[in-house]
């Protein structure tokens, strides 16, 4: 048995390693169950001879203890989550000024905000089912990547077909990581911070939609922001897609340097060596100021042959496609049915009305510059697709998207601080239903300033509905199915994303009232549905 000097500890404060899959020190063995001992105490022969404490992943969780670890956690995590809203929502800023070069008619618009879902369904499922299989940590690094990279990569297309190919592979990267992301990060948290924490991550969100808002505000409209690369002109929007490529890059090279995979997906996967290590680190890193060690004790899990039958899978090629659609059977099955049918509907109506009509919010914007609502400007489109309505851009286009996204901050807050005393459920349930009146006022109002009260409500309304639902999906489903069922249902959302966005480009042209009034009918659907959710108010992870 290998032994490690006392500055392990002080190595282990400077960075949370990504050495996970290192050996830890001083382990032994003791009828299966993995002992670790602090490196500042050898055991003794009393020790030795006595039954060490055997902890659940819980239990250890909370030796582990919280405090700068979960900060850090929080940040890097956070940064990924914004990447992916920054990613999805750049697209909508650059409508009203790309229409004009890439000469895009309405329904083209449409395709294009839908390409994105398209590639987020595809990536969903795959991304969240390899997450379970090989681990968190590796793939939040490739999709990341994939992601950033492909993004960037359009700001390069001369011709709409190629930037639609683009955003669509762009849109298998963030798929991955959006419901993988809030995997890995609930399996490091203790049961009472779960809620509270879960909301803080998904307040990133706002921060990538206020990043994109900001970008396109100061990029787009900017005369310096225009590149000559050769034969092709990098107008200033091009510049903006650049930059939106950004941060999905630099959290890919964060994870990769920084964090360990996540000791839950360790422990169900058989690998305790390598969980107790990680629990190790967090224990160093959140005691940092302390003398106190790391204390002994090993690991039970109530799956204890789950690595052997997961390698009996990977191995097994010919069976693919049966393993790909095992999880979906066992999440529609036995005691999940009933919630994964719920969540099904919820997460279908929540896409649907929020990214059919966010991603349309710049566009309707614009079609009210000279008052009145969006649905009574009809007769003004045709001026809209000339050329010379999309130069110079309208900044008054982005001060609204910026004030906009900057209405998530109050949704945000409030959500830190009730969804641990009110529970999820019920934050869901009054978040829909809410944010539908506030849609179909927008409909009825017939002000300018009028439409963007009532969207800053429905956008800081709806934010608490999404922050409900990443803390009750996390917790409906157990570690083996968690991430393949979030794919799951993350894809589902994304075939509602693609239907509203199709919807709004073929309608909002001739009846916008529709998708409008639809919207606010699926919303109402989605907020009495949720009711029949359980509760899953500070439970333990499963």
């Amino acid at each position: 048995m290998s032994r490690r000097g006392c500055s392990e500890d002080s190595e282990a404060r400077q960075t949370l390693l990504s050495s996970s899959e290192s050996e830890p020190e001083e382990v032994d063995s003791d009828g299966g169950e993995d002992i670790l001992y602090s490196s500042q105490r050898i055991p003794s022969h009393d020790d030795q001879g006595s039954a060490p404490r055997r902890l659940t992943y819980e239990e250890a969780v909370e030796e582990a203890g919280f405090g700068v670890f979960h900060g850090l956690l929080l940040l890097v995590c956070g940064w990924a989550n914004a990447s992916d809203a920054v990613e999805i929502l750049c697209v909508s800023f650059l409508l009203p000024t790309a229409r004009c070069d890439l000469q895009l008619s309405s329904s083209d618009m449409g395709l294009l905000t839908a390409s994105i879902f398209l590639g987020m369904m595809v990536g969903g499922y795959l991304w969240g089912y390899l997450a379970d299989l090989r681990g968190r940590k590796r793939v939040l690094i490739v999709s990341l990547s994939v992601n950033g990279v492909f993004g960037a990569l359009a700001s390069l297309a001369p011709w709409f077909w190629l930037f639609l190919l683009m955003r669509f592979i762009s849109g298998v990267g963030v798929g991955g990581s959006i419901p993988v992301i809030f995997s890995y990060f609930s399996e490091f948290l203790p049961r009472l911070r779960r809620g509270a924490m879960i909301s803080s991550l998904a307040t990133f969100w706002m921060a990538g939609n206020i990043l994109a808002a900001g970008l396109a505000w100061w990029v787009i409209p900017a005369s310096w922001a225009h590149v000559q690369l050769g034969p092709l002109t990098m107008q200033s929007w091009r510049v903006f897609v650049v930059l939106c490529s950004v941060p999905s890059l630099s959290s890919a090279l964060l994870f990769s340097l920084m964090m360990p995979e996540s000791p839950k997906f360790l422990m169900e996967a058989g690998r305790k060596k390598e969980a107790l290590h990680v629990f190790r680190v967090m224990f160093s890193v959140n005691h940092w100021r302390s003398s106190k060690t790391f204390p002994m004790f090993g690991l039970v899990t109530s799956s204890p042959h789950s690595q052997t039958r997961v390698s009996s899978q990977a191995s097994c090629c010919g069976r693919l496609l049966e393993m790909g659609l095992a999880p979906i059977r066992q999440i529609f099955s036995g005691p999940l049915r009933s919630r994964s049918f719920v969540l099904l509907v919820v997460f279908y109506t929540i896409s649907f009305g929020y990214y059919g009509l966010w991603m349309w919010f710049p566009e309707l914007f614009k079609r009210t510059e000279d008052g009145g609502s969006p649905c009574a400007n009809v007769s003004r489109v045709p001026q809209l697709l000339n050329q010379s309505s999309c130069y110079p851009p309208n900044t008054a286009v982005y001060m609204e998207g910026f004030i906009v996204a900057a209405s998530n901050l109050p949704g945000n807050i409030f959500t830190i601080f009730v969804m641990d005393r009110v529970g999820g459920k019920t934050l869901l349930s009054c978040s829909l239903m809410v944010s539908s009146v506030s849609v179909f006022f927008i409909y009825v109002v017939q002000t300018k300033a009028g439409s963007l009260v009532l969207s800053c409500i429905f956008s800081g309304v709806s934010v608490i509905g999404w922050n409900a639902l990443d803390v009750v999906g996390t917790e409906l489903y157990p570690t083996q199915l968690r991430s393949s069922a979030l794919g799951f249902f993350t894809g589902v959302g994304r075939v509602a994303a693609i239907t509203g966005n199709v919807v709004f480009g073929s309608l909002v042209d001739s009846n916008c009232a529709v998708p409008i009034l639809l919207v606010s009918a699926l919303l109402l659907a989605g907020g009495l549905v949720a009711l029949l959710l359980p509760q899953t108010k500070q439970t333990d992870l499963s």
